[in-house]
């Protein structure tokens, strides 16, 4: 058959270990279409909307760690791919994305459907790679052969990541009747296996002597994945040593009494941003972003603080600006390791229990603020985390919804996973990738988001794979209430207008034509009421609106600042 090495890519592809393909309908996709469409091994889901596509894409292969593959047709589709693209890029999530094309010469011919397809993404993904137009010739498909497979390892190599495969397809793009449509039996496949990422030991016994020369540790865990095995090392590390392990929501990492959950409570007092005794002389960081702007900022102001980040290779970013020392290992081994060497390392007492005072005394002020202030989208937020299914995992939407749970924290909820697309920390594709996740896992998935990313994302919910394990909570204040917390936005005679982008929709609509079950609640009351069966199982896809006043919501936000800025050591 003419297009017998573009089928073959769905043979590659199930054979390397994909699992999961996500397509949208097109015409010039077809030949891709009908490929995975008609493999055995492969689970094919069809959303119309490329970028919840994407997203729902990113999701999947964020929650099993495999790749899923994507398949649009050509033009503004592959486009539509750029938002999950860029944030699979940042978050080191595995995605093939094969984009259909027209043939090279019809480019910039005015033909329907064509733009420059070629490297479409930029520096957003780890390679970009154009198939061969034509493979009739032995050695083209041997080159479109290699081609997949280099993809595949590219987007599997750590650290993780999309490729962009771009397939020009001339037609037919149909079988005729009585072609024979079957995949290749003696596919070539290129196997790469893992590095072990590993420090000789004259540089373990090198980091061993230098660490005993501090005093004043800091550990602090970027976005990463539950690992109880990391944690567990981890605390082995700081009990040894006295070293202060501090966990954004998003790190996963977060255990009630043990790491410091709090900080991004405590360090919103303005004094306590250049607090001496909290001062760190080393920082070891590992994994990816943080959510805490208040620890951001405290960490960038310290000086004469060395910086060491953890992470086995790929591009490190200087978030602090005081990056002194990269060491390419894993996390885990880096801890085991100085553990066992017996550094020596004591951390000065002083130091260990300033950061454990302030983070109790923050957890009761946090506390005592919520029982006792009105109902808000913050006190909703609280009461919704407090009340998370154990076992269970939790995305957050970006702006205010990641920035409260971030205050609040998961620490009291055994087993929870926090999700957050804080790579491009956009909004576009917050309920696609929860989407993407409850599809791949028999936990409970629950979303937090704002009305403007719920709105913005309805198309996630668009298509015939409407997870039964999904419940989406959407704090709707009317507009984009975030910037009224922001100082420069809030004094400006703009702001209703122009960026709060005042809106006066409900989710009720979009549930009641997607399939979830929606209520609707406005104060604390109905809330617990509500709260009590929406996280049944057998309650089938449901919505939770909370309905706010963004006003209120900031006069009550406020009222919280002042309060932060009474917590004091000692």
């Amino acid at each position: 058959m003419i297009l017998q090495a573009v089928i073959d890519i769905a043979e590659i592809c199930a054979r390397k270990g994909v699992q999961d393909v996500v397509l949208s309908p097109g015409s010039r996709c077809a030949p891709l279409t009908l490929a995975f469409a008609r493999h055995p091994q492969l689970r094919v889901r069809t959303v119309p909307d490329e970028r919840s596509a994407a997203f729902i894409g990113l999701g999947i292969a964020q929650q099993t760690g495999k790749p899923v593959v994507l398949v649009c047709t050509s033009g503004t589709a592959a486009y539509n791919y750029a938002p999950a693209v860029a944030e699979a890029f940042y978050q080191n999530i595995p995605l093939l994305v094969l984009t259909a094309d027209r043939p090279p010469e019809w480019i910039d011919q005015l033909d329907g459907q064509t733009i420059r397809q070629s490297h479409i993404y930029g520096g957003h993904v780890k390679r970009s790679l154009d198939f061969p137009v034509d493979t009739s010739h032995a050695d083209s498909q041997w080159h479109a052969n290699r081609l997949i497979n280099e993809a595949f390892n590219e987007a599997t190599a750590f650290p993780e990541g999309p490729v962009h495969l771009n397939i020009p397809l001339r037609e037919p793009f149909y079988p005729e009747e009585g072609e024979v449509f079957a995949f290749s039996s003696d596919v070539k496949i290129i196997e790469e296996l893992p590095s072990a990422f590993g420090l000789p030991a004259e540089v373990w016994q090198q980091l061993a002597t230098e660490l005993k020369t501090y005093k004043r540790v800091l550990v602090v865990a970027g976005q990463g994945r539950k690992d109880d095995a990391l944690h567990a090392v981890i605390q082995n590390f700081c009990r040894a040593t006295g070293a202060v392990f501090v966990a954004d929501t998003i790190s996963n990492q977060q255990a009630d009494g043990e790491t410091i959950n709090y900080h991004d409570v405590f360090l919103g007092a303005k004094h306590l941003q250049t607090e001496e005794a909290l001062k760190p002389d080393l920082l070891i960081t590992f994994h990816k972003s943080l959510i805490s702007k208040n620890l951001k900022l405290f960490l960038r102001q310290q000086q004469g603080m060395a910086h060491w980040h953890v992470q086995p290779a790929g591009m490190v970013a200087d978030t602090f600006q005081k990056l002194t020392r990269i060491i390419r290992t894993q996390p885990q081994t880096f801890f085991e390791q100085l553990t066992q060497q017996e550094t020596g390392l004591q951390v000065t007492p002083a130091f260990t229990q300033a950061w454990h005072e302030l983070n109790a005394t923050a957890k009761s002020v946090l506390a005592r603020f919520q029982e006792n202030s009105p109902f808000s989208e913050f006190n909703a937020c609280y009461q919704v985390l407090r009340n998370l299914p154990q076992n269970s995992l939790l995305h957050l939407a970006n702006s205010m919804s990641v920035r409260y749970a971030n205050l609040i924290g998961v620490a009291e909820n055994p087993g929870v996973e926090v999700f957050a697309n804080r790579g491009t920390s956009g909004i576009d594709g917050s309920t696609s990738t929860a989407v993407g996740s409850a599809l791949s896992t028999d936990k409970l998935v629950t979303l937090v988001t704002g009305d403007m990313a719920f709105l913005y994302d309805r198309n996630a919910l668009w298509h015939n794979d409407l997870p039964q394990n999904l419940r989406i909570v959407v704090l709707n204040n009317h507009g984009g209430g975030i910037f009224r917390m922001i100082e420069g936005p809030r004094s400006q005679p703009e702001l209703r207008p122009f960026f709060e982008t005042e809106q006066r929709q409900t989710a009720q609509k979009t549930a009641e034509d997607m399939g979830l079950g929606y209520l609707k609640v406005t104060d604390s009351v109905s809330l617990q009421e509500a709260l009590t069966g929406f996280f049944d199982p057998s309650a089938g896809p449901q919505l939770l609106e909370l309905e706010t006043s963004s006003p209120e919501n900031y006069e009550i936000f406020a009222e919280y600042r002042k309060a932060v800025q009474g917590i004091k050591l000692g």
